[in-house]
Parts: C-alpha cells; structure tokens; sequence
C-alpha cells in the first residue's frame, strides 16, 4: 500500500513505525475473516483492512474524523489479524498512531471522558480498586442478580513460600488481580518454589500501563512505564533472570516497552531490555522438570486461549501441551482464536458487542461439558464467570501443590 505521510511527521518514531506497517499491507482482506467486530458487523470499516485505510488517510491528511474515532473504538486489540496476515502486518503500531492521532483531534463527549477518567483511576490504583471491591462484596447479597453475578467472590491467596532461591524472576502483582483473585499468584509462587525459583513482587508497581495506554492516555502510560523500570532496575542489576505476570493481558504490555520507549533517550535501552525479559510463565515451565510437581487427579477441561497469549505472544498451544502432559483431558473449542470479548476495559464501554462475543465463546467452551473452563488473564477469567454455572478458573491452578482453590 503506497502512502503520502509529510515528512516532518513521518521524523515521529510512532508515525513511521506505522508508515512502515501501512507499506506492508497487500489488501489481501484475509484479516477480515478472523476479525471479530467485522464478523459481527460486517462492515468493512469495522475490520482491520478497513480500519488500516482509515488511518492512512487521516496520516496523509494529519487529521482525524469523528467516524475514525468510532470505527477505532470498536476495535479490540485482540491482534487476531496479526496472526492471520501472511504479510506480517502488525496491525497493533498502526492502530497506536491512527487512536493517537483520533485522542488528539476529536473531542470526546463529557460522559466519555468521565467514563474513560474513572476507569484510568478506579482499575490502576491497586487499594482504591480493593476498597471499592471490598464495598461492592459487602453489599453483594442484596443488590440485583444482574449486578450480583459482577461482582466476584473473594479467594484467599494461600501460604506464600518462605524458602530463598539462588534462581529469581520479578513477578508483576497486577493492579486488579490481587483483589479479584490473589490465589492466581499464590499458586504461581508455589509451583515455582517447588522448582527452587523464588519469585520478587515490587509493591511500588502495581498496573503495567496497559489500560491508560488502550485508553489513549499515552504520555501517562509511557511514565507508569518508566516507574516500573526504576523499581525493577536493582532486581535486574542483581541478576533477575525474568519479569513474569500471570495476566497475559499485562505481559503483553510490558513485552512492548522496548517499542513504546523506543524514542526516549533515558529509558530506549532499559525498555528494550525489559522486553527481552518479559516472560509468560508457560515458557518458563516448558523448560522445567515438572516431574517435581504433585499429580492432580486429571480434570476435563476447556481451555480458553487469550488473544493476548496467542495473538501477542504467539503462544497457541502451549499451555494446553503443558496441562496435557500432566494428565489432563483438553476438550476441543471451536473458534478459540477468536477473542471473548473482554479485551481490558472494552466490556465496559462497548458492553453490546462484548456480550456478542461473550455469548458465543461460551457456548463453544461449554460444547463438550468440561468440569473446568480455564484461562490466562484475569480479565477474561471475570467476563466469562458471570452468569456461567462452570467454574473459570486460571490454569496455573492446576500445577499448584496446594491443588484447586
């Protein structure tokens, strides 16, 4: 695809990643068939080819219409199409530019940007968002089943090993998860303790900078970014050998700070540095014994696949291998590439398309019965739980010594 970006925008790093990208693309539409929103809508302006074209223009012309705006809002960022495009189009950098250059032309309305402010607020601040979950369980009981099933359940974190490895990796808490579901990470501790890892949390990072940036508040992510950095540098320094977060949503992010800080003369090489520490834990395990991990009595189950672990970090397969090696029976699901409709904040603000969606994977999880329904992010886990008689579960679970919460 040719493109006509002025030159002195194209001097932007963001601008000409995407520039680069644009040039890639063949118009082959192959990224349609695998796109959610254009299965849903059939509109070709609501599919990555579509949406590519739109942001093409609104480079040439350094201006963006509320219609791109629209069209950009509705996208997923599931990265789908990543995967699908034979020419290796990664749809996510120019998607980047074209929401940037939107936030930048297009004011939103005032409930928008109270809506989107209160969520930047409410989901990054790790003891605000536990205070009000906290509140929203003490009243759970008696408000309406509609709002009862949003409401998750507490679980309770388990014994946190004590013992001290040579081996360290930086374990990223999360700013939602240890509220939600702190058993997630406690079980994660335990199995790697068994294989003589400890693993180091920070308290003074919390959220990985993955919701203000999908927010389009760029310049507040890129700093929550060099945050984190600083408080990871002395673990690294001393010879961490990995940075892990069982939210595949987050290792997705922090796999992208090398990009995202590219163009930063302090922080380029320390990002680019975290990057090629990020790690799922499935590819840590893949590598380990796991002969010195207890048994559980198998278990039927249906794994959902995050578009984050299987379209950002190209992990298809992997975690069913593992859970499959130990003895557990992996039921087929139709359409497992394509996304649940959780997508970070996106079942809050595009709620009617997320329950499409929703909907849909849950009847291909649930084909064949499974006792268990697993996952590797923590927002899929609560989208899929709600209303859903099968428990949602993440599956570290499944290798903890403790066994199932």
């Amino acid at each position: 695809m040719q493109t006509y970006i002025d030159e002195a925008q194209r001097q932007r790093p963001a601008v000409a990643m995407a520039d680069a990208m644009i040039r890639k693309c063949v118009h082959c539409g192959f990224c349609n068939v695998t796109c959610p929103t254009y299965q849903l809508l059939g509109d070709e302006l609501d599919g990555p080819r579509g949406r590519i074209y739109q942001i093409k223009s609104a480079l040439e012309s350094n201006e963006a219409s509320p219609t791109l705006q629209q069209h950009l809002d509705r996208c997923l960022t599931c990265r789908s199409c990543e995967t699908t495009c034979p020419a290796g189009v990664e749809y996510s950098v120019i998607l980047d530019a074209g929401r940037e250059l939107a936030e930048r032309d297009v004011p939103r309305p005032v409930w928008q940007r109270l809506s989107r402010t209160l969520l930047r607020i409410g989901l990054t601040h790790r003891r605000l968002f536990s205070g009000l979950l906290g509140l929203a369980r003490t009243v759970r009981p008696i408000l309406p089943q509609s709002l009862k099933s949003r409401v998750p359940l507490s679980t309770q974190v388990g014994e946190v090993p004590a013992r001290q490895h040579q081996r360290k990796m930086v374990l990223l808490q999360g700013c939602v998860q240890p509220s939600i579901d702190p058993a997630i990470n406690g079980a994660l501790q335990r199995v790697f303790d068994r294989l003589d890892i400890s693993l180091i949390t920070v308290d003074e990072v919390s959220c990985c900078g993955a919701i203000d940036h999908h927010l389009s508040a760029s310049n507040a992510a890129l700093q929550r970014m060099r945050s984190n950095i600083d408080a990871w540098w002395p673990l690294i320094d001393a010879g961490a050998e990995a940075i892990l977060s069982t939210a595949s949503g987050c290792g997705v992010t922090l796999a992208d700070y090398g990009r995202l800080l590219a163009d930063d003369p302090e922080y380029a090489e320390k990002a680019a540095r975290i990057t090629v520490l990020v790690k799922d834990p499935v590819e840590v395990l893949a590598a380990e014994d796991l002969q010195r991990l207890p048994t559980q009595s198998p278990k039927k189950v249906a794994f959902q696949c995050p578009c984050t672990l299987q379209h950002g970090f190209a992990l298809a397969g992997k975690v069913e291998a593992l859970l499959s090696a130990q003895g557990h029976q992996l039921l087929p699901v139709a359409e497992n590439h394509i996304c649940c409709g959780s997508a970070g904040t996106y079942s809050l603000l595009q709620p009617a398309l997320s329950d499409q969606l929703r909907q849909k994977k849950l009847k291909h999880l649930s084909q064949h019965n499974p006792d268990l329904i697993l996952t590797a992010n923590i927002g899929c886990q609560i989208h899929l739980q709600r209303d859903n008689p099968v428990p949602v579960k993440h599956w570290i679970h499944l290798l903890d010594p403790s066994g199932l919460p």
